[in-house]
């Protein structure tokens, strides 16, 4: 009989997995209203503010699928433990540095801990509930909630920390939550892990080749799109990530088996996670800055002024996606969502120098957070709801590793157009909202791309299963 059969703590042991990913999550959102003050205090320039936000992401996607490996051969509870560790440590420098680059470095050290909390945290919760379809589905409701929650969370605190404290207590907030979860963890199942070997050249291939492009993309207004540089870094990043695709070809234990990608509508539902990143995270980055450097809101008041947003965003997930999911299906909700939030930055790319929030913010803020929580859920149910149990876990990892890539990716490019847009003279209000509703613009545009390829692409559920019905009857038959 499995430990979670007889274990009566394993609804506390679910409360410490939905803190996990509440601060993991969370750790994405509680520095937005802080950059301005990073930014003074560290030195950051307008383009390389980016970086805060993108240090994380680039390790946290990065390392996911290696986070995910290292659970199954070291035992999730194990690396659940050292990614808190990580997490820690990363929050400490983080939260002492002086200087831009060193802020920067805590930053991903950070992503490193989420990248081996956040799948061994879905590892653990399979082996506590996994014996009943009941209690799992209330399970994954609990641990799915406390990713709105914790992005709802994190807008409101970065704010109060930051108006009344200051700037480094975003950072010092994880040290004695991640000391009481390490001691927490005695309340996890432990496992032995099993044999086989870790593919680290292929995780330093995806990781690096991501952080090259996101490097070359940031230094292009500067360089010149044109540039040696420019080109060069571009180059290698895609040799890096063609050496990551040749590496999965050919190692016993690949971190990502390339056969998964036959899987119906894992592909299509990775290519609207992606581009949902790419739109949403560059919204959120440059709406901050607006009620800040335009609007010239403080710290605490724009947390506030986002609350409406996220709150929305929280409640629609939790009670409102989930039924629509099983009354219409993913791809009408995906390809709605993307098109709602691509209304949205519509909206916003009319901002104004002398706007207001009531205005030129809050519907337009509303109205995107409905298209992104219509999409989120659907598309990444749908990207690990037709795969083999054995691999849900790795789908589960490559739709999170899509998204980060397209938040990465999506921010970069933004930032760079929206700094060649004026985006970077501080202090010149009409040059700011220039390049901030051209940011805004583009990341429409991305969205609608979503909405349309998401029609295009992904196949309704009646049609798999019709191609899934052909499939068996063609192996009964020998064909």
């Amino acid at each position: 009989m499995s430990l979670s059969t007889v274990d009566p703590r394993r609804w506390w042991a679910l409360l410490v997995l939905a803190a996990a990913q509440f601060m993991v999550i969370m750790d994405t959102s509680i520095i937005g209203v802080a950059l301005p003050e990073m930014q003074r205090d560290l030195g950051f320039s307008q383009g390389d503010l980016q970086w805060v936000f993108n240090a994380y992401v680039i390790a946290f996607g990065g390392l996911l699928l290696l986070g995910g490996r290292l659970s199954d051969l070291l035992g999730a509870r194990k690396v659940f433990t050292a990614g808190w560790a990580v997490l820690i440590a990363g929050s400490v420098v983080a939260a002492a540095a002086s200087t831009a680059w060193v802020e920067v470095a805590g930053r991903a050290i950070q992503g490193v801990g989420g990248a081996f909390i956040a799948p061994a945290a879905m590892t653990l919760l399979m082996m506590l509930f996994g014996h009943d379809s009941r209690e799992l589905g209330r399970a994954l409701a609990v641990y799915g909630a406390a990713a709105p929650a914790g992005g709802t969370a994190g807008v409101f605190l970065g704010g109060v920390i930051t108006e009344w404290l200051s700037w480094p207590w975003v950072f010092i907030v994880y040290v004695p939550i991640g000391v009481a979860t390490l001691l927490a963890t005695k309340l996890l199942p432990a496992a032995s892990g099993a044999r086989g070997s870790v593919d680290v050249l292929g995780a330093a291939a995806v990781t690096a080749g991501l952080a090259l492009s996101v490097f070359a993309v940031v230094r292009a207004p500067e360089t010149g799109w044109g540039s040696a540089q420019t080109v060069l870094g571009l180059a290698g990043a895609a040799a890096l990530l063609a050496l990551f695709l040749l590496l999965q070809k050919k190692a016993r234990t690949p971190l990502m088996p390339l056969g998964v990608w036959r899987t119906p509508r894992l592909a299509s539902s990775n290519l609207a996670m992606a581009l949902l990143g790419a739109a949403w995270i560059p919204m959120w980055f440059f709406l901050n800055l607006y009620l800040q450097q335009v609007l010239g809101y403080g710290a605490f008041a724009s947390g506030a002024a986002l609350l409406p947003m996220t709150t929305l965003l929280m409640v629609f997930m939790v009670a409102l996606t989930a039924r629509l999911l099983g009354r219409f299906g993913a791809r009408p909700l995906i390809a709605g969502g993307l098109a709602l939030l691509a209304l949205g930055l519509l909206w916003l790319a009319a901002v104004e120098p002398t706007g207001t929030f009531a205005v030129d913010v809050l519907p337009a803020s509303l109205v995107a957070a409905l298209g992104m929580s219509l999409a989120y859920i659907p598309a990444m149910m749908t990207a690990v709801s037709g795969v083999r149990q054995e691999q849900a876990g790795l789908a589960s990892g490559i739709v999170n590793t899509t998204y980060q890539v397209g938040s990465a990716l999506g921010l970069a490019a933004l930032t760079a157009l929206a700094t060649s847009r004026g985006a970077g003279r501080i202090g010149d209000l009409p040059a700011l909202t220039e390049g901030f509703s051209a940011a805004f613009t583009w990341a429409a545009a991305i969205a609608g791309a979503g909405a349309l390829l998401t029609l295009l692409l992904m196949r309704d559920r009646a049609t798999v299963r019709t191609e899934e019905k052909g499939e068996k009857e063609e192996e009964r038959i020998g064909v």
